[in-house]
């Protein structure tokens, strides 16, 4: 098993889409990037910590690859909004990268590249590559948000759409 470590926005959101993944074994939501020790949620979106909402990954790379998992958090997030997604904004929702080791950080750097290259997005891509720090999982009730609160007006209007893109552009990748 290998760990990856993103943020896209708001953590119930990536944690969804990736929960759905083949090969992904656990995600837990948390907080990394920032410079507290134990940061909780409050004092995150406070913007008081440095911390972004982030997931953790932990997925076997024989059945889905790192580079993999970046293809899927590039089309699911916006990574040209600076500090936010739609209507979430501060720094805790910025768009990063936090890679574990050399082979991560090259990967991660030569996408970013390669869609840049490619003008894959009109705006530019803003996404921080960085080295991951201490990964602090979130308060309980954070675990598997969406799946427990479907029903719910942001899960609808704001993860729905993100989980269906995943279910149409990477069906090969759904469990």
């Amino acid at each position: 098993m290998d760990i990856a470590i993103l943020a896209g926005g708001c953590f119930w959101c990536t944690e969804a889409v990736f929960q759905r993944v083949k090969g992904v074994e656990q995600v837990r939501s948390g907080f990394c990037g920032g410079h507290i020790k134990n940061p909780a949620y409050r004092e995150v979106v406070e913007g008081r910590t440095g911390h972004a909402e982030s997931i953790e990954i932990t997925y076997d790379p024989a059945v889905v690859t790192y580079q993999n998992l970046l293809e899927v958090f590039m089309a699911t997030h916006d990574p040209t909004t600076l500090n936010r997604q739609g209507h979430d904004i501060g720094t805790h929702y910025r768009s990063a990268i936090f890679y574990t080791n050399d082979q991560q950080k090259e990967t991660a750097a030569a996408f970013v590249t390669s869609l840049t290259a490619q003008k894959a997005f009109s705006d530019p891509i803003v996404t921080e590559v960085a080295p991951a720090s201490v990964f602090y999982p979130a308060e309980d009730y954070h675990t598997d948000y969406y799946n427990q609160n479907r029903q719910q007006s942001y899960c609808q209007f704001v993860i729905d759409p993100k989980v269906n893109k995943l279910l149409k552009k990477f069906e090969g990748l759904v469990k």
